[in-house]
C-alpha cells in the first residue's frame, strides 16, 4: 500500500493533519479503558530512541502498568522488521495510518523525524488515540499551537518524551521557590555541550539502503519526506537528519528542549516566551554537509521578569552549571550542567542581602534539598492513559517550552530578535502594547 502511494497523497495527509483543529466534544472512535484492561500501544518510527522507547513501553506494560505493543510502523523495513521480531506485534506496517486507523489502539508512541511528530500527533489524536510523542514536540511553533489545541480540544492524554522532566530535582526546585527561598526569580541558566570524533548527529549510514533496495534495505523515502521539500534520496539526510532545517532545528530542538522543558517545571506555572533571540554558527564542522549550527546560544525573557540564558556546542563537552538565580538566594539543581538524569539533592544557597533572615528561616546558609524516586516518563504515560490525568509533560507546558525552542531556531535563521504576542499565540516582529518597557 505505502510503496504504490503517491507523494502527493502523503503531503494532503500531512497538511490534513497539521491544518486547522474542528471542536471536538465526544471521540467515537476512543476505546473506554476498564479498570483491568491491558493499554495497546502501536509504536510509529523505529529508530534508535524509538525502538528504545517500544522496548521501555513493553517493559512497564508487563511489570507496572499493564500495557502490550500490537503495531509497529517503520519506512524502513530492516528497522520494522526487527521491531516485529522483538515485540510480536500483531501488525508491522510502512505506513503509519494503518496504526492510527485501528479501532483497538489506545496509544501510539510516535518516535520519527521532527517534521512528523505534529501530522501525525494531530491525526492521531483525532482518532482517539492518546499520544507519547518524543522531544521536540514539533518542528515549529506553529506546529506546537495545533498540536496543543488539538489535544485541547480532543481531551487526549499527552506525554512529550523529555524524560528527565519526570525527575524529582525539577519539582524540588519548583516548591524553593514557591516557598520564597530565593526571593524574585530573576534568571535561569543551563547548558548542554558535547564533544564527539565523528561531530554531532554522524550516525552510521547503512550503504545498501534507500527506495531502490530490496528486502530489509527499502526505504519508502516519499512517506519519510512527508510534506517536507521533495528532494532525491539522500542517505545522510535519512540517517543524519538532525543535521538538516527541513526535519529539525540542530542544538535547539534536540538537546535544548532537555533544558527548557524541566525549567517551566521548576518556574510553577509554565511560560511563553515574550522575547527571543539566538546566535552561533557552524565553527568547527563545515565539512560534513549539515546546515543547522554546531555552537548555539539562546536567550529569551518572560513577561513575569525574568530571564534564560542556554549555552551549547557540540565542540567542546564543558558543561555551565545549571541553576536558578533570584534576587535573595540560588537554587543550584544541576551542578555538572547535564540536565538529563535525576540528582540526589538540591543545593538553595542565599545572596548576602538575605543571609541573616534565610538563616534564621531555614537554620543554615545552605540547604541541602533531598529529592525523591518518582515514577518514571512511560509509567506516568501509561497510568494517566487509564486515569485521564495530565501528565508531567502535557500539551500545553510542552506547547510553552517549545514556543522558546522554535523562536530561537527562527531568529537564528533569520538574524533578528523575535516576540511572541500571548494573545493572538503568534511570532511577531514586535512587542505586543505595554510590553516596550521590557524589551
Amino acid at each position: 500500500m505505502a510503496e504504490k502511494t503517491t507523494r502527493r497523497d502523503f503531503v494532503k495527509t500531512s497538511v490534513a493533519a497539521a491544518g486547522a483543529t474542528a471542536i471536538y466534544h465526544t471521540n467515537v472512535h476512543a476505546r473506554v479503558l476498564g479498570a483491568n484492561d491491558r493499554i495497546n500501544i502501536g509504536c510509529i518510527g523505529l529508530g534508535g530512541r524509538g525502538s528504545g522507547d517500544m522496548r521501555w513501553a513493553m517493559e512497564v506494560g508487563k511489570n507496572s502498568r499493564p500495557a502490550q505493543v500490537v503495531a509497529v510502523c517503520d519506512v524502513y523495513r530492516k528497522r520494522l522488521n526487527k521491531a516485529k521480531e522483538f515485540s510480536q506485534a500483531e501488525l508491522a506496517t510502512l505506513d503509519y495510518r494503518e496504526v492510527i486507523a485501528r479501532k483497538d489502539i489506545d496509544a501510539v508512541i510516535i518516535a520519527t523525524p521532527d517534521h512528523w511528530h505534529a501530522p501525525i500527533a494531530i491525526e492521531a489524536m483525532k482518532a482517539g488515540k492518546d499520544v507519547y510523542c518524543e522531544k521536540p514536540m514539533t518542528r515549529t511553533v506553529e506546529e506546537a499551537k495545533r498540536f496543543y489545541e488539538t489535544a485541547k480540544a480532543t481531551n487526549r492524554v499527552v506525554q512529550i518524551g523529555s524524560q528527565t522532566t519526570s525527575s524529582d530535582q525539577w519539582w524540588k526546585a519548583r516548591k524553593a521557590i514557591e516557598d520564597g527561598m530565593i526571593g524574585q526569580l530573576i534568571m535561569s541558566q543551563g547548558s548542554y555541550h558535547r564533544n564527539s570524533v565523528e561531530g554531532e548527529w554522524n550516525w552510521k549510514i547503512d550503504p545498501n539502503a534507500g527506495p531502490e533496495g530490496k528486502g530489509d534495505d527499502y526505504i519508502d523515502w516519499k512517506m519519510w519526506l512527508g510534506g517536507a521539500p521533495k528532494r532525491d534520496f539522500v542517505a545522510d539526510r535519512f540517517f543524519c537528519f538532525r543535521k538538516y532545517w527541513d526535519y529539525s532545528g540542530g542544538i535547539a530542538t534536540d538537546l535544548f528542549y532537555h533544558v527548557v522543558a524541566p525549567l517551566n517545571i521548576c518556574w510553577g506555572e509554565a511560560q511563553f516566551p515574550h522575547k527571543v533571540m539566538a546566535s552561533g554558527g557552524i565553527y568547527v564542522f563545515n565539512k560534513d554537509g549539515r546546515e543547522v549550527p554546531d555552537t548555539f546560544h539562546l536567550i529569551a525573557e518572560f513577561s513575569k521578569g525574568h530571564s534564560l540564558v542556554l549555552s551549547s556546542s557540540m565542540a567542546n563537552a564543558q558543561h555551565i552549571p545549571g541553576l536558578i538565580r533570584g534576587h535573595e538566594g540560588t537554587i543550584m539543581m544541576v551542578p555538572q550542567g547535564q540536565f538529563e538524569g535525576r540528582v540526589d539533592h538540591i543545593t538553595v544557597t542565599p545572596e548576602d542581602i538575605a543571609k541573616k533572615a534565610f538563616v534564621e528561616k531555614w537554620g543554615k546558609e545552605a540547604v541541602e534539598i533531598p529529592t525523591e524516586k518518582r515514577e518514571d516518563h512511560m509509567e506516568n504515560f501509561l497510568r494517566c492513559v487509564k486515569t485521564r490525568e495530565k501528565t508531567v509533560l502535557d500539551a500545553l507546558t510542552a506547547y510553552k517550552a517549545m514556543t522558546t525552542i522554535g523562536m530561537a531556531v527562527q531568529s537564528y535563521r533569520e538574524g533578528r530578535v523575535l516576540y511572541f504576542n500571548e494573545t493572538t499565540q503568534r511570532v511577531v516582529d514586535k512587542p505586543a502594547e505595554g510590553m516596550q518597557a521590557r524589551s
